[in-house]
């Protein structure tokens, strides 16, 4: 075995790597940009390099600069995560070039299954059933549209070297042709420096359903069962499971001898997951990811297994561990996101100002409280992952976990995921991957706050300790000659709330909305009890200054304490100045100064965490200032194109 590992990547997988390698007893190198100085796994390493700047191809996609940080440490080995260079045959090489043991498999694999025209080919081949399309090489757009055609609607545009949901549009009619393909192929260059795509028929309600392989050096590789991933948001999972519910065990082994017929096929070595798209009780091939995949931890949780250290000892020549024949009890794993689910997933990026992960089920992050979310990289916060003896206790389990996580600083998609555990169609298991498209209502964000989030700021106000022993700085509302009283008033996206509170006894009777309440509450070390009117509920309360936040369910409701002494604000001017909603890059500018549009009319294309972001006019009007220009870097709330009436 290797006694020195570097992580070519960053985030909770670095962390998450990092950790058996230590407790295999194998020193640790960390790489980091400049965005990431100060981030958790520099912190856990034992030496750390840093490899350029915050943008990942200054940085975390040099492979020289990387190289060179593992003969400046000393590493005998590399493993790369997932993301950025995992799946790079280039580096791959590289590494055995320079003498340092690439974690994962031959180069020649990752082509063979990287270019994803080609791997289909292979597939047919070697008897593994794919989805009708067009794979080839031309990429002609006038060829590309007759080969739509052919095929026919709906119809999966999809990245040719890449994966994650990038360079992925789904074509409902052939007049939509010609714009998906143009996004898909700006994304898939954008992403993956290729712009080459494929075409396939959209199977309206399949499921998600890979598999986990591994290989060694000696000729075995063996199928540790399914995932499914059927919910997923903009082609990228959200939740996923071990096993999945309703696979009949003679599926499970037809799906098994399946991927481990592709793993052959390209003479695999390491873990690896064949994908494979499922409907009606027949399955596809899709894509092999030639790397450790994002949910591998609910493999983990229903085989026992430590799929790192299989890597690392795989990768050391060791033969393959005995594999266990049956998957054991369920898993199942939430990604928690800097996301806003009801404006189309918009990535939330800003500063964390509090964070509190649960402790009672496995938790993979890479960030603390007082680390920023930056539109560089991918938006994950952690992922949190639950066991149980069936699915039904796995389900119980992680949705107590999810409503007792809190954030504070970023928008995250914790309501989305509780309501989506809680949803009867997803609790029986009948969910595939248009399960969140036909359940818009799992998204909304209603703008209404709730009553007892009101109540829960105001019980962080009324308990605050007194600043001394003095009488002046009381909290108990006493005035001379007039009964004891005292108004709060929050704000709240532009809206303001009064209360009235008196003290009773232990309690608060507060007046909310002409109905009183009755309020009382304790603290402890992880979390605040309030009751309400004798009900009582776990609330997450941070406060900061006169910023209070409230967790429910959840959501977090911010407020702001107002000064009651403040002369009012006043209200500025809307509408017509198009706003960049996020940091990052101009990728496209639609239109042009004197330009006549109308409302709703694509103006500029934005980029940033890898997704492109359209945005459109507010108004009918015409364009009368661009103020970006493609490739530029934009901060949020920069004006971009100004409109007139």
């Amino acid at each position: 075995m290797f006694r020195s590992l570097l992580i070519a990547n960053r985030g909770e997988i670095a962390c998450r790597v990092m950790r058996t390698a230590r407790a295999m007893g194998i020193r640790t190198i960390a790489v980091y940009s400049d965005a990431d100085r100060d981030s958790l796994h520099v912190a856990m390493a034992d030496a750390a390099y840093r490899i350029g700047e915050a943008a990942p191809r200054e940085s975390y996609l040099r492979i020289e600069a990387i190289l060179e940080a593992a003969r400046a440490s000393g590493a005998e080995a590399i493993h790369p995560g997932y993301g950025f260079l995992s799946e790079n045959a280039t580096f791959a090489e590289a590494c055995v070039q320079a003498s340092i043991i690439f974690v994962g498999p031959p180069a020649a694999a990752i082509r063979a299954m990287g270019d994803k025209a080609s791997a289909k080919a292979l597939m047919q081949h070697a008897g593994v059933p794919v989805v009708p399309g067009y794979h080839g090489a031309d990429q002609d757009p006038a060829l590309l549209a007759r080969e739509a055609a052919a095929t026919g609607f709906p119809l999966l545009i999809k990245a040719s070297a890449g994966g994650g949901g990038k360079g992925m549009r789904v074509v409902r009619r052939a007049d939509e042709f010609a714009a998906a393909l143009a996004g898909a192929q700006g994304e898939a260059a954008s992403s993956f420096g290729d712009a080459r795509v494929l075409l396939e028929r959209y199977l309206e309600k399949p499921r998600h359903i890979e598999i986990q392989v591994f290989a060694d050096t000696h000729g075995r590789c063996v199928s540790l069962f399914e995932r499914d991933c059927s919910v997923q948001r903009r082609h990228q999972k959200v939740l996923e499971e071990a096993p999945a519910p309703g696979i009949a065990p003679a599926m499970r082994a037809a799906m098994g001898e399946a991927a481990v017929a592709a793993a052959r096929a390209v003479g695999y070595v390491g873990a690896g997951t064949v994908e494979f798209i499922a409907e009606d009780g027949a399955f596809f091939f899709m894509e092999m990811n030639t790397r450790l995949q994002v949910e591998h931890p609910v493999t983990e949780g229903v085989t026992g297994l430590d799929l790192v250290k299989w890597q690392l000892r795989v990768a050391a020549g060791e033969d393959l561990p005995q594999a266990p024949t049956a998957p054991r009890g369920h898993a199942i794993e939430a990604r928690l996101y800097a996301e806003d689910p009801a404006s189309n997933y918009l990535p939330s990026v800003g500063r964390i100002r509090h964070l509190r992960l649960p402790d009672d089920v496995r938790v993979e992050t890479g960030v603390r409280a007082g680390d920023a979310v930056t539109p560089d990289y991918d938006p994950m916060i952690a992922k949190l992952v639950a066991t149980g003896e069936d699915r039904a206790a796995a389900l119980r389990q992680l949705e107590a976990a999810l409503a007792t996580t809190e954030v504070v600083g970023v928008r995250t998609n914790a309501a989305l995921l509780l309501a989506t555990l809680r949803h009867p169609e997803f609790r029986a298991g009948g969910v595939d991957t248009g399960f969140l498209g036909r359940h818009p209502d799992l998204l909304a964000d209603s703008a209404e706050v709730p009553p007892d989030a009101i109540l829960a700021a105001a019980f962080a106000v009324l308990a605050q300790p007194a600043e001394d022993a003095s009488p002046w700085s009381a909290r108990d509302a006493w005035r001379l000659n007039l009964p004891a009283s005292r108004r709060i008033v929050l704000r709240q996206a532009g809206t303001q709330t009064a209360l009235d509170a008196a003290p009773e006894g232990d309690a608060w009777r507060v007046a909310l909305a002409g109905k009183e309440h009755l309020l009382r509450g304790t603290r402890a070390a992880s979390a605040v009890t309030i009751a309400i009117d004798g009900r009582r509920q776990r609330t997450g309360l941070f406060g900061e200054g006169a910023r209070i936040a409230v967790l429910l369910d959840g959501r977090c409701h911010e407020f702001e304490l107002a000064d009651l002494l403040a002369a009012p604000e006043s209200a500025g001017e809307a509408g017509g100045h198009i706003a960049s909603p996020i940091p990052g890059r101009v990728a496209r500018v639609l239109v042009g100064e004197g330009d006549a549009v109308t409302r709703g009319t694509a103006v500029v294309v934005v980029e940033a965490m890898k997704m492109e972001l359209t945005l459109t006019a507010d108004r009918d009007g015409t364009i009368t200032h661009v103020r970006c220009a493609a490739g530029e870097m934009v901060a949020e709330g920069v004006e971009l194109v100004e409109i007139a009436d």
